[in-house]
């Protein structure tokens, strides 16, 4: 395979550019990644529909990852309660060397053959779930590995890769290759592959949170009343959702329901 984000940069001689030609190089490579993200469009649906087929059959959708790959999809992960007030392990996270660790930046966990299949067993993974393998380049030992395990074992497999033709897409059912091309320094995968990867996340956990029935129009129903902004914001749309005018009264009633969606489904069942 030929590995296209290990390919040199398109701009030469970085360190005699100032700060406005560096900027100006910078936004045009990343002005490059929306359109990756669209031609990888239909890959993308396709994984999003066994991902939301599986979920919404009681499974769990798993990210595995080492690296800016992993690391990110964990922050997603740990996005989902606070937006969506999702609080089980309906997604989450398995990354090389543990999300313990997850700030040491463990790079060399990523060539380890046996812990991916280890971790993801001590999660109980079985052909009820699905698991996204998360590699930039596609070759990654740890997400290979475990991937290869899962497909032994029955069970559905994806992947976010940003090379072609890549083994670990290769093992996956539900591939969905984003080609962003040489990177900016070259080699340096943490900028367009992981930005890509990064709204591609955003695209995966919205997409199922809303199939789920956690949004109502475009708001966010289930977000967790964790301090002033957000519960001001939720009242205003338990107002703007309801018959409720005043906001003292919405903000009570709220408070008292500990969620917008909690409180539509009393005033509902109540007749109000």
């Amino acid at each position: 395979m030929e590995k296209i984000t290990e390919q040199p940069s398109l701009y030469r001689d970085l360190e005699k550019k100032g700060i406005e030609e560096l900027t100006s190089g910078l936004i045009t490579e990343y002005k490059k990644i929306a359109l990756a993200v669209e031609a990888a469009k239909p890959q993308l649906d396709r994984l999003l529909t066994a991902v939301v087929n599986k979920v919404k059959s009681g499974g769990r959708m798993i990210y595995l990852g080492a690296g800016t790959g992993g690391r990110l999809s964990v922050l997603d992960v740990l996005e989902l309660p606070t937006t969506f007030g999702m609080e089980d392990d309906t997604i989450f996270s398995v990354l090389a060397g543990g999300i313990d660790k997850l700030i040491l930046a463990l790079e060399e966990k990523e060539d380890d053959t046996e812990e991916s299949w280890e971790m993801l067993t001590e999660r109980n993974v079985s052909s009820r779930d699905i698991v996204v393998g998360i590699s930039a380049s596609g070759t990654t030992p740890f997400v290979l590995h475990g991937l290869k395990m899962c497909r032994e074992h029955g069970i559905t497999t994806c992947c976010i890769v940003n090379n072609p033709d890549s083994p670990i897409a290769g093992m996956s059912d539900y591939p969905v290759e984003i080609i962003t091309g040489p990177e900016f320094v070259t080699g340096s995968t943490r900028m367009k592959a992981g930005t890509s990867q990064k709204m591609i996340f955003d695209m995966i956990s919205t997409t199922v949170m809303i199939q789920l029935g956690r949004v109502l129009d475009n708001r966010m129903i289930n977000v967790q009343l964790i301090n002033h902004k957000i519960t001001d914001r939720a009242v205003h749309i338990l107002m703007d959702k309801s018959d409720i005018t005043d906001y003292d009264q919405a903000r009570d009633y709220l408070l008292q329901h500990g969620s917008v969606a909690n409180a539509l489904k009393s005033l509902h069942q109540s007749g109000k």
